[in-house]
């Protein structure tokens, strides 16, 4: 797919998605790479062009250089909007109790302890979804109990094995004290996500190191 095959199915992928305004969206595309530049009105429709842009076919990697810039009736004071994530975070049951945060003009900033990486992923996703957020700052720290290298490597290639959108005999795992580094090839952007997800899922995990290449 040449570069500007790539650029107009970027596009099209961007239109067809209703979460989008594909019309303030510019796209870029330079040897797999895909550069999205303009201003969306939220962080959710931020990520949202990112996960779209993923899905398309000859992706390998995504630069997304959009802003935020929220409309007037979307803006919020900076403690109404931190009451509002606590209350989302507490509400919410893969949240890690005692997650704090803090707001600094739209900027969200969470603190505090969770076990797997997926708590992480879902404090941040509640908090990006909220109306006045511009942008989150994960800081939550990650602590899980020791396991053993070898038992980690295995969960995690039992779990590629089981995913039927990956080829996990193209993909290594190498595992050392909670730090796990994967590499070898996949055919897409969303295979490698997918692969680095894995990953991140097997408990014991504290860091994954991606050496991933993706060939279309």
């Amino acid at each position: 797919m040449s570069d500007d095959e790539l650029r107009t199915t970027v596009e099209e992928e961007l239109y067809h998605d209703p979460r989008v305004d594909a019309a303030a969206i510019a796209v870029a595309a330079q040897d797999g790479l895909v550069i999205l530049r303009g201003t969306v009105a939220s962080l959710r429709e931020r990520r949202e062009a990112t996960n779209a842009t993923t899905r398309v076919h000859g992706v390998e990697r995504v630069e997304n250089q959009l802003q935020v810039r929220l409309l007037n009736e979307h803006r919020r004071d900076d403690a109404d909007l931190r009451g509002a994530v606590l209350q989302a975070l507490m509400l919410d049951a893969q949240v890690p109790r005692g997650i704090d945060a803090t707001v600094h003009d739209g900027i969200v900033t969470l603190t505090g302890i969770a076990t797997y990486q997926y708590e992480r992923d879902q404090a941040d996703l509640v908090a990006a979804n909220l109306t006045g957020v511009i942008w989150v700052q994960d800081n939550i720290e990650l602590t899980v109990a020791p396991a053993n290298a070898d038992d980690v490597k295995h969960d995690i290639k039992q779990a590629m094995q089981r995913d039927a959108k990956l080829d996990a005999n193209q993909i290594s795992v190498d595992t050392y004290h909670g730090t796990v580094t994967l590499s070898g090839t996949v055919h897409s952007r969303a295979e490698h996500d997918t692969a680095i997800n894995a990953a991140w899922a097997t408990p014991g995990v504290t860091t994954v190191e991606d050496h991933l290449i993706v060939s279309n």
